[in-house]
């Protein structure tokens, strides 16, 4: 058996593929088997994240929401206590993929601290929907809370920010957000933890 297959091109000319049976089937189960290969490695993916994601805190010594004094850790020894991915964000200036985070929808209410040191950062009364695909903020809980340093990755200008207490990558801030400060922090969910009112 042999199928045909035409496409109209320009209203005048046709291109004519010719499948037989046997080419037909082989393509069909080689796509069959990729769209199995592709499914089966997104969800392992999804799942390793989450469990990188769900380590507690407690196995961090570093980790507090009360003291506030400056910390001195080798990237070598957060390396050890960090997660994987919270270690490539903060320590390496990764960036989570847009509209994956935990919290870049979240309306809930409450307080958002360094998931590396328990630094107090931002509430959620400064928080803000914006299109960009991760939290964004209009102002720190304290200005102490964050320190902005000059990023001049990926050919550009940008200002990143980084906590205050640890030194971690959180994400960067841009002059395009809403009143009263038209600043829009826009940082990373695996840098944030959250604990709601």
């Amino acid at each position: 058996m042999t199928f045909y297959i035409q496409l109209k091109y320009t209203g005048k000319n046709f291109i004519r593929f010719i499948i037989d049976s046997n080419t037909f089937i082989k393509m069909k189960s080689i796509l069959i088997l990729l769209l199995i290969l592709a499914t089966g490695t997104g969800c392992h993916s999804q799942i390793k994240n989450q469990h990188n994601m769900q380590q507690p805190a407690s196995q961090n010594p570093y980790y507090s929401r009360t003291d506030t004094s400056k910390l001195h850790v080798s990237n070598a020894e957060w390396k050890k206590i960090l997660p994987h991915d919270l270690y490539a964000v903060a320590r390496e200036q990764a960036t989570e993929r847009p509209f994956t985070g935990k919290y870049w929808d979240s309306d809930v209410r409450g307080t958002y601290y360094c998931a590396v040191c328990g630094n107090a950062l931002f509430i959620s009364d400064a928080k803000f929907a914006s299109s960009c695909g991760w939290p964004s903020f209009f102002e720190p809980i304290r200005t102490n809370s964050v320190i902005y340093k000059t990023d001049n990755s990926l050919g550009m200008e940008r200002t990143e920010v980084i906590c205050g207490r640890c030194d971690s990558h959180l994400g960067h801030i841009f002059d395009d957000g809403p009143a009263p400060t038209h600043k829009r922090f826009c940082m990373n969910s695996v840098s944030l933890d959250f604990d709601p009112k």
